[in-house]
């Protein structure tokens, strides 16, 4: 049997960039062939999009997580790695993105509309890219960036000209299937609908669509019965209308009991939607209500009765119906598109969406130090953090060129304007770091090897030409192996 699921909580997670290639080129009769590692790949990233294909989030119930490619890795002779396909997913009209903490970040609303749920991390540059006058041939590259991993929860508000609202067995389902060609299931017990239906209505040369929700129960607000599985579906919603079962042998409940009962429900409710008041202003949303089934004698004699008493009191239009007889359909269904016509032309015209560009002011420095508390120091911001992930700790030369961009951007100087000492501790990222103060950045060093830097020969790990002579030892016929 199928099942309508419009809540779920997805695990979005972006490809990792690839890795730059240190490399030199080797070529006969040319020595000093000079760098020509590629830089690494991008990785993809998860785009959702609108597909109107797809009419439930059922998929990702039962495959929550959404994995994109990762970049390749660059390689010598200048071939940069290959960029990670972005991973579109597809989503019903009528999603809404919610971030961990219950945010909006996306309504998705309309075939083809895309959110960027999660960014695909950079690619490292080669060591072609890194050479500069004072470091012609970098012995290092740099680590691709990791991707974006989110928890997002996705809601599905269906998307409907008119809601039908009322209790539970008011005949909102027999009243969605007489006027459409929708086939909703229909039993006499309460809670029959479980999931919205959505039926297209025809009214002369115009159509609309109707959903039917789950039926509604004091408490619903707070999520008693179906609760929020039902008020998040008449959100956008042009016109509601309250069907009412005037047959009902329920002790305790009339017409009028039962209107002013789903009326505070909905005044109680607190919408996703909240950034968009022409969506969630369920207070002044136009009205009508339907008294149902009036093929019952004694239901028609209430009808009679109520209909007046309904009108003075709420001020709306009042229809009888009965979906077993078909008696005051049509009528309905007209006023029912005259209502959605007005709504429609009332509301302001739809702005398009433009994406938006916020640039880093120029003299923005781009981090903050701030003492731990315990004489150490932390950086926050996101080229220092971005740098940290972006370095192989295991080359020395990589770690003089992080140096160098830390001191450039003004972090040294900003740790000895707080006054840092010498060997105290300095966090940036996920790296904790004995500080010492290095050799101004921009200044000549003097040549080492590959891999090496000058300023770190003070380090206890073995440098580039320790290791290179070890393993000629090992090499050696009775060496060690």
């Amino acid at each position: 049997m199928p099942r309508f699921v419009d809540r779920v909580v997805i695990h979005a997670k972006a490809g990792n960039g690839g890795n730059g290639c240190a490399s030199v080129h080797r070529e006969k009769f040319k020595p000093l062939g000079g760098p020509d590692g590629g830089n690494g790949g991008r990785g993809g990233s998860v785009v959702l999009v609108v597909d109107p294909q797809v009419h439930t989030l059922l998929d990702f119930h039962f495959h929550p997580h959404v994995d994109a490619p990762s970049g390749k890795q660059g390689m010598g002779g200048n071939r940069d790695g290959a960029a990670g396909a972005d991973l579109e997913v597809k989503v019903p009209d009528g999603t809404v993105v919610l971030d961990e903490k219950g945010r909006l970040l996306a309504d998705l609303v309309g075939a083809g509309t895309r959110f960027d749920a999660a960014a695909g991390g950079r690619g490292g540059l080669g060591n072609a890219a890194l050479a500069s006058r004072a470091r012609k041939a970098p012995g290092f590259a740099l680590l691709g960036e990791k991707g974006q991993v989110r928890d997002l929860t996705l809601e599905l508000k269906t998307v409907a000209d008119v809601g039908l609202v009322g209790f539970p067995s008011a005949g909102k389902s027999s009243l969605v299937s007489a006027i459409s060609a929708a086939k909703p299931k229909i039993a006499d017990y309460p809670f029959t609908t479980l999931t919205p239906n959505l039926g297209v209505v025809s009214a002369g040369e115009n159509t609309f669509t109707v959903a039917d929700v789950p039926g509604l129960i004091p408490g619903a607000s707070k999520g008693r019965g179906l609760g929020l599985e039902f008020l998040r579906h008449i959100e956008r919603c042009a016109v509601l209308v309250h069907v009412v079962d005037c047959a009902t042998l329920e002790p305790g409940r009339d017409p009028v009991s039962d209107i002013e009962a789903l009326e505070a429900e909905l005044a109680a409710y607190t919408p996703t939607l909240q950034g968009d008041t022409t969506l969630v202003d369920l207070a002044s949303r136009p009205r009508a209500v339907v008294l149902n089934k009036i093929d019952v004698p004694e239901a028609r004699e209430l009808a009679d009765f109520v209909r007046e008493e309904v009108v003075r009191r709420f001020g709306w239009p009042v229809f009888e119906v009965s979906t077993v007889s078909r008696e005051g359909l049509r009528p309905l269904t007209f006023a029912l598109w005259d209502m959605v016509s007005e709504y429609r032309k009332a509301q302001p015209a739809a702005v398009p969406r433009r994406p938006v560009i916020r640039p880093i002011p120029v003299n923005e420095s781009g981090f903050t130090v701030e003492s731990d508390g315990e004489d150490g120091f932390v950086v926050r911001g996101a080229r220092p953090e971005r740098w940290i992930a972006q370095t192989d700790f295991t080359n020395d030369e990589a770690v003089g060129y992080l140096g160098d961009r830390l001191a450039r951007l003004g972090v040294e100087d900003e740790l000895l304007r707080l006054g840092a000492k010498p060997g105290c501790a300095v966090t940036i990222g996920d790296m904790t770091f004995d500080w010492e103060p290095q050799t101004p950045a921009g200044v000549d060093l003097p040549l080492s090897g590959r891999g090496t830097d000058v300023r770190l020969e003070q380090t206890d790990r073995p440098g580039a030409s320790e290791r290179k002579a070890a393993r000629r030892e090992r090499r050696k016929p009775g060496g060690d192996s």
